[in-house]
C-alpha cells in the first residue's frame, strides 16, 4: 500500500505543482473543478444513491455550483472571499459533529443534509484555491506553499503516528488517527512555515503571523479528514473511490484541503497579507 501511494504520488506531485505555478487562473479552475465534480461523483456513494443517474445528477449539480459561483462572484473586489468566510461556520459545525460522532448521526444523515453537506464541503474550498491564484501578490506560489504545507502535515502525521501514536484522536471515526500523529504533523508543519517564510523572505510580524496561520490550517486540514472518515463510516465504506491507486478516491486526498483551504486564504486577508512586502 505504502510502494503504491509513493508511485502515485510521485506522478501527480510533479503535475499539480506545474498546474498550480504555470497554468492561467481560468485553466487552473476548470482542472481542479474537474476533480471537485468527480469529488461530488463520490460524495453521492456516501449518501448511497446507488443509482447511477442520480450520482451523476449530484455530481452535475456540483459543477453547476462551480460555474455559478465562477459567473457571481465579483473578482476584483475580493467578493469571492465571503464564500470561504461562511464555509467557517460549517466547519466548526462539523467539528461538533465529529467529536459527538456517532451521537451526531441523526443531526445529518438525512439525504438532504448530505447534499447540502456536500456542497459546503466542495465549492468553498474550490473557490478559496482558485481565488487565491488570481490575487496579485504571490498568488501561485501561495497556492503551492498551501498544498505543499497539507503534505508535509500528512506526512509528519503518518510517521509520527506509526512510531509514537498510542492515544486515539477520535476511535470512533478514525481508529488509525492519534494525538501523537497530530503532534508530528504540527511540529513538521512549524518547521516548513519559518522555511517558507525565508523562502518568501518576510520576517518579524509576518513571519509570525505565516507560521501561526500555517498551523491553525493544518489543525483545520485534521478537521476535514477527520469530517470525510466519518461520512465514510456511517456510509461503511472504505474508500470514497478507486480512482487514484494506493490513495482511494479524488475525496480521499482533497479532504484535507476542504477545511484548510478557506482557513488559509480567510487568514491571509485577515493579516492582510498583500502588504508583507513578499521579495
Amino acid at each position: 500500500m505504502l510502494k503504491q501511494r509513493i508511485i502515485t504520488a510521485s506522478i501527480l506531485a510533479p503535475l499539480i505543482i506545474w498546474a498550480v505555478l504555470a497554468s492561467p487562473t481560468p485553466y487552473l479552475a476548470l482542472v481542479l473543478g474537474v476533480l471537485i465534480v468527480q469529488g461530488g461523483w463520490e460524495w453521492g456513494g456516501f449518501m448511497k444513491l446507488e443509482s447511477l443517474p442520480l450520482r451523476g445528477l449530484y455530481a452535475a449539480v456540483v459543477g453547476g455550483s462551480l460555474l455559478a459561483v465562477w459567473g457571481w462572484v465579483d473578482w476584483a473586489a475580493n467578493g469571492w472571499l465571503v464564500l470561504p468566510v461562511l464555509s467557517l461556520f460549517w466547519w466548526l459545525l462539523a467539528l461538533v459533529w465529529v467529536w459527538s460522532f456517532p451521537h451526531s448521526v441523526r443531526r445529518w444523515s438525512s439525504r438532504w443534509m448530505q447534499t447540502v453537506i456536500g456542497l459546503l464541503v466542495l465549492v468553498p474550498a474550490w473557490l478559496a484555491v482558485v481565488g487565491l491564484h488570481q490575487t496579485p501578490s504571490q498568488g501561485p506560489a501561495l497556492v503551492l506553499y498551501l498544498l505543499l504545507l497539507i503534505w508535509c502535515a500528512d506526512i509528519g502525521a503518518y510517521f509520527g503516528g506509526r512510531r509514537w501514536g498510542k492515544r486515539k484522536l477520535a476511535a470512533e471515526v478514525s481508529p488509525g488517527k492519534t494525538w501523537e500523529g497530530v503532534c508530528s504533523a504540527l511540529a513538521a508543519s512549524l518547521v516548513f512555515a519559518v522555511l517558507g517564510s525565508y523562502f518568501f523572505g518576510i520576517s518579524g510580524n509576518p513571519m509570525l503571523a505565516l507560521v501561526v496561520l500555517s498551523l491553525v490550517t493544518v489543525i483545520f486540514s485534521i478537521l476535514g479528514d477527520l469530517t470525510e472518515s466519518m461520512f465514510k463510516r456511517h456510509a461503511g465504506v472504505k474508500d470514497s473511490g478507486v480512482l487514484l491507486p494506493g490513495h482511494g478516491g479524488v475525496l480521499d486526498r482533497i479532504d484535507s484541503i476542504t477545511a484548510a483551504a478557506p482557513v488559509f486564504v480567510v487568514g491571509l486577508w485577515l493579516f492582510d497579507f498583500q502588504q508583507w512586502n513578499f521579495s
